[in-house]
């Protein structure tokens, strides 16, 4: 008897004339989970290089995640920055989120009501 039919010997049903058939959950979906993939908020990583790359971004905030921008490719452009940070802090305001820099080069902007706590933890000397 192999390994995988000793697992699924719980799950054994009655068929017809002493037969029994094997129930393979992995194969069955259900209503609230879409095939093992997590479908709430989660967060994103991502880069950008222009103003016209927060298009994309956005509608991920929309959709509830919570982005970490790396904006390194801009640093040096400080009205484009502007332009970004205000279109971050718009959208942020309108999802209910926040918006916090981190470092020299990313900048953190939540959805649905998560704050960015800006107090630091850190370790012991």
């Amino acid at each position: 008897m192999s390994a995988q039919m000793g697992k699924k010997s719980h799950f054994k049903k009655p068929h017809g004339h002493g037969e029994q058939q094997y129930i393979d959950l992995g194969a069955m979906n259900f209503d609230d989970e879409v095939s093992g993939m997590h479908t709430g908020s989660s967060i994103k990583v991502a880069e950008i290089y222009r103003f016209e790359d927060l298009k994309g971004l956005t509608k991920l905030l929309y959709d509830g995640h919570t982005l970490m921008i790396d904006y390194s490719s801009m640093a040096n452009d400080e009205l484009a920055l502007k332009r970004v940070s205000a279109e971050l802090h718009s959208v942020a305001a309108d999802v209910n989120g926040d918006v916090a820099g981190i470092g020299k080069n990313l900048i953190v902007v939540t959805s649905g009501g998560l704050k960015v706590d800006r107090n630091k933890i850190r370790g012991s000397y």
